[in-house]
């Protein structure tokens, strides 16, 4: 009895250990526990001029969700847009709604960890994320973007990493986010910072 009760203890810390190994290898390597919750249209329109976007600018979207930012700027002032969100069905929704909007050949949607996305071509970056992310993320936006470049935050903040600008969108007791926005603009590099 005692051979067939540790036999059933082994079997069941083995069948344990290799579910864990399987979820760890199909889990994303940065699996970001940020919940899906849409820009409201009033704070896309807000974030794209607070961005100053222009036809020639790169949006890249972290975080897409649905799309809509970056469907925005295309539709609005003829930007190209990249989309990049961990979660599948949201790029495929994201590819759809650019479709409907007839600006599908202007974007680009990517399923990937916004952490590992190559991030290098954009010319402005829009974030709703959460400020832990935020923290995370400042120094591969400061690291992988071009000085000059245009970050716009819905809601979060970057800590000590002051905003160039802030602004107000709609009525804040209607809703709970999007109604502060921030703009940072990716400084120029020290020479020391430029060639470690």
């Amino acid at each position: 009895m005692r051979f067939r009760k540790s036999s059933f203890y082994s079997l069941a810390l083995l069948f344990l250990f290799t579910s864990l190994a399987i979820a760890q290898t199909s889990r994303p390597k940065h699996q970001v526990d940020v919940p899906y919750v849409p820009t409201t249209e009033e704070a896309v329109k807000a974030m794209l001029k607070l961005a100053d976007v222009k036809p020639a600018d790169i949006v890249y979207d972290l975080g897409c969700g649905d799309g809509r930012i970056v469907i925005a700027a295309a539709k609005e002032y003829g930007a190209h847009g990249v989309g990049i969100d961990i979660n599948p069905e949201r790029i495929q929704q994201a590819e759809a709604n650019a479709k409907k909007a007839g600006v599908e050949k202007l974007l680009r949607f990517e399923e990937n960890d916004l952490f590992d996305a190559d991030i290098q071509d954009a010319t402005v970056v829009t974030l709703f994320l959460l400020e832990s992310v935020n923290l995370r993320l400042r120094p591969k936006l400061l690291r992988d973007l071009k000085p000059g470049t245009r970050i716009v935050s819905n809601t979060f903040n970057m800590g000590d990493w002051k905003p160039d600008k802030e602004m107000n969108v709609g009525d804040a007791s209607e809703e709970t986010f999007s109604h502060r926005l921030y703009l940072w603009i990716v400084p120029q590099r020290s020479q020391k910072e430029a060639h470690p």
